[in-house]
């Protein structure tokens, strides 16, 4: 198995900044420490151009971020202070979620160790989102041919609006989420298909509805690609989450849906989405669940 990474994947924001900028590197470290991927492994991206931007994203907002012509009303809305760093660091990113596409059709699973930005619309960012690196990583695959279908799986504990919002009107591209009814973004975006769950989900509910909505999902829609989301954001400790799943129960669930697609013969890119645990050391831990559990099931997607 094979994961994007680059050291861009960090822009500086200030330390007491809710959204843990250090993640990525760390997360990057623990993984390599832990000899969960070594160096053969880790692909290191160069940054998506314009014209890969904008497939999705419109000239105006581009400007905005490439060239620093952001209002601050935009700047607000988006949640991180623009710089030069966060530009370069989205651009990335995205490069990161592409070359992780197409690892996946060629491998059966791989990972982008950032990615799942899903409050990206065309025309503007919000929720810590800068470029939606799903969206334009399904439009460039779908312009070369490699693929047609794709669904998307978004385990976020935030719905996720922007790419609702792009693939509304596509038929081919399924886009399911399952997250806090109650909680960001308070207006949602029609998904293809949402479960909304209640504050305080626990484990037992979440991987039962889960489960269910796995089984809807693939009995009508057959992909030629698969993206799952792991955001974090679920675990009882988040500070943003309101949703009760433990450490155990995020492991099932990241089980859960790699199996699952897995057994289904379809090729899985991982992308990490959000989480916002007391401490960096903790939203890594929790992020490594997935790429562990990747590796454990990476026998599914290879003819095992």
């Amino acid at each position: 198995m094979r994961v994007s990474y680059s050291p861009f994947y960090y822009a500086p924001i200030p330390e007491t900044h809710v959204f843990p900028m250090r993640k990525f590197e760390e997360l990057y470290r623990y993984l390599t420490d832990k000899s969960i991927f070594d160096s053969s492994q880790i692909i290191e991206p160069t940054a998506a151009d314009a014209a890969t931007l904008s497939q999705v994203h419109t000239s105006r907002y581009l400007r905005a971020i490439l060239d620093g012509e952001i209002e601050r009303k935009e700047e607000r809305r988006l949640g991180l202070p623009w710089s030069p760093g966060l530009a370069k660091r989205s651009q990335h990113a995205v490069r990161g979620t592409i070359n992780a596409s197409l690892m996946a059709l060629q491998d059966g699973i791989s990972g982008n160790l950032a990615g799942g930005t899903h409050h990206s619309f065309p025309d503007h960012g919000e929720g810590f989102c800068v470029f939606n690196d799903v969206c334009i990583a399904i439009r460039t695959l779908q312009k070369a041919m490699w693929v047609r279908k794709v669904m998307i799986i978004d385990c976020d504990v935030h719905q996720g609006n922007g790419t609702a919002f792009y693939f509304k009107d596509d038929p081919d591209v399924f886009t399911f989420s399952i997250h806090g009814e109650k909680n960001y973004p308070f207006r949602k975006e029609p998904s293809k298909m949402d479960v909304g769950l209640e504050d305080k989900t626990d484990d037992t509910t979440y991987l039962k509805t889960l489960t269910e909505s796995l089984d809807k999902i693939f009995s009508s829609f057959q992909p030629d690609l698969v993206y799952y989301l792991g955001g974090i954001d679920v675990l009882k400790t988040d500070k943003m989450g309101r949703i009760d799943l433990t450490l155990k129960g995020l492991r099932e669930r990241d089980e859960t849906v790699i199996r699952y697609v897995g057994e289904k013969g379809y090729p899985l890119v991982c992308l990490l989405s959000g989480g916002y645990a007391p401490t960096v050391e903790e939203t890594v831990h929790a992020h490594a669940q997935m790429f562990q559990a990747a590796v454990e099931n990476e026998y599914l997607f290879n003819g095992g």
